[in-house]
């Protein structure tokens, strides 16, 4: 595996990311300058994950085809960011309410167009042998923009708001562009070598491909599409319903109950990288299966353990669980995958399993703590991270132990 590639590869991933993080934790902000109410704000916010559902496996499926044509899908990614970052840069400058809800879904349009695409590069430039270990560098890069984030929230947005906004964006373009310059070149080889090892594509549309895994008759893209869909609901909903669980049981305030997380990002941070090596040994289907299994362990720690010191050793537990789901899902998709040729397509299918799971997961769990309180919280998410170990179990025996 090119140690380059990987860290251009990542550093590409990570500027992007880089602006969503920011919007994430500075937009809400500005939202409340004209709405009152936090449900209208965090419907608004939420948007970029309905356009994403929309958007990304059509932008995907254009990808994949300017691969085939050997044109690249770096054009995608740069006219993209480039086309994203003017609204993203006007939204402290607008002063009313229609104007900002105009350069949030410009924004959340164009950086969808473009998001799943950067995430396609790792397929491009990496052998499926090493795509997993690509992985775990790619998500620990990632998890370094919740830094660079907070650095600009701390030292830049009450000096200059204005200022605040365009440094992530200016980092975006400068970080993708010197990612483009030492990988770009080498776009039409990768291309080329999987002329010669896929046979030629037949796929018409994103909803061939679509057709084509509904038919599949060992149905494992489709059990991989449903854990992951139920994997990425628990995860939000753990990571949206925390906050109020430490102030309703534990007694913390609301400051305390938001800083429980630090250590699970912590523990993140540092497992990812060693547990995508110990994935590509163990095969991506079977090391999520564990890290499932794991996740629930951890809930039900945190179920038996109501103390600040159960919760945060559950948290631990959960957070390395779902790093081996964050390091290993796409990367089975891609997999599994009929042809090479479709692999920005079924990025933008992980998206829209990923995203409609984080959309419903915070309001199934929600709703079932308003049957049952908030003191078996840890235990509800468990009988639902359970019902996706059994998706994930009954995955890993329809495929290969080298999936």
């Amino acid at each position: 595996m090119s140690a380059s590639t990987v860290l251009w590869v990542t550093l590409a991933v990570f500027a992007q990311e880089s602006v969503w993080n920011f919007y994430d934790a500075q937009v809400p902000a500005e939202l409340r300058q004209y709405l009152t109410s936090a449900g209208l704000v965090g419907l608004i916010m939420g948007m970029d994950n309905l356009l994403g559902v929309l958007i990304q496996p059509w932008m995907g499926f254009v990808s994949d085809r300017r691969a085939r044509e050997g044109r690249g899908r770096w054009a995608i990614v740069l006219i993209g960011a480039a086309l994203a970052s003017i609204p993203f840069a006007l939204i402290p400058w607008t002063g009313d309410l229609p104007t900002l809800m105009l350069c949030i879904v410009a924004f959340a349009a164009t950086a969808n167009a473009f998001k799943g695409v950067t995430e396609t590069l790792v397929s491009d430039y990496l052998s499926p042998a090493h795509r997993g270990k690509a992985q775990g560098f790619v998500k620990a890069g990632v998890s370094l923009t919740i830094v660079v984030s907070a650095l600009i929230s701390l030292l830049v947005v009450d000096r200059s708001i204005t200022l605040a906004f365009a440094l992530p964006p200016v980092l975006m373009l400068v970080l993708l562009t010197t990612s483009w310059v030492f990988l770009g070149r080498r776009h039409s080889t990768a291309v080329a070598e999987a002329k010669e090892e896929d046979e030629p594509t037949d796929f018409t549309s994103p909803w061939a491909v679509v057709k084509d895994m509904v038919r599949d008759p060992s149905r494992a893209r489709a059990l991989l599409m449903l854990g992951i869909f139920c994997f990425a609901g628990m995860w939000s909903a753990l990571r949206a319903l925390m906050t109020p669980y430490g102030t309703e049981t534990l007694g913390l305030s609301r400051g305390a109950a938001g800083g429980l997380a630090l250590p699970g990002a912590i523990a993140f941070l540092v497992c990812v990288v060693p547990l995508a090596y110990a994935s590509s040994r163990l095969g991506q289907i079977r090391a999520i299966r564990y890290g499932v299994g794991l996740f629930v362990v951890g809930l039900l720690i945190g179920f038996a353990s109501p103390t600040v010191p159960g919760t945060v050793v559950s948290l631990v537990v959960t957070s390395i669980g779902y790093a081996t789901f964050a390091v290993n899902a796409l990367v089975a998709l891609w997999d599994l995958a009929p042809s090479r040729h479709v692999v920005g397509t079924y990025t933008g299918l992980y998206t829209v399993a990923s995203s409609t799971g984080a959309a419903l997961g915070p309001a199934l769990l929600g709703f079932t703590v308003d049957l049952t309180g908030w003191r078996f919280m840890l235990l509800d998410g468990a009988l639902f991270a359970a019902i996706t170990f059994v998706v994930f179990t009954r995955l890993a025996r329809r495929v290969t132990p080298a999936a």
